[in-house]
């Protein structure tokens, strides 16, 4: 949270693709529980190539703490792989969803 008085902390969006065993093993309600938790808005599905695509925006911080549990994913996850790209943020999304 910004100290009173100090300007407010830009958004940021944070785009990743998750590769490995990652669909049907509850990564995207991972996700959405991680990001839900860290009060951060967009999106994750799953993709025909059996990645899982995410799209999350807020708080640099915040984003950053997703960014590492992506790497972990949920017990039965086995992620070999996640790439991420930063972007400006849209402030289009309401919530984090699925």
């Amino acid at each position: 949270m910004s100290e009173p008085g100090a300007p407010p902390t830009p958004l940021m969006c944070l785009h990743a693709t998750v590769s490995g065993r990652v669909q049907g093993v509850g990564f995207r309600m991972f996700v959405v529980d991680e990001a839900q938790r860290l009060d951060l808005k967009g999106w994750v599905r799953n993709c025909f190539d059996s990645t899982v695509e995410v799209t999350a925006e807020g708080r640099q911080a915040d984003l950053e703490e997703l960014a590492r549990a992506l790497h972990d994913g949920p017990p039965l996850a086995r992620v070999q792989r996640v790439d991420i790209e930063w972007r400006s943020a849209t402030g289009g999304y309401a919530a984090f969803e699925s």
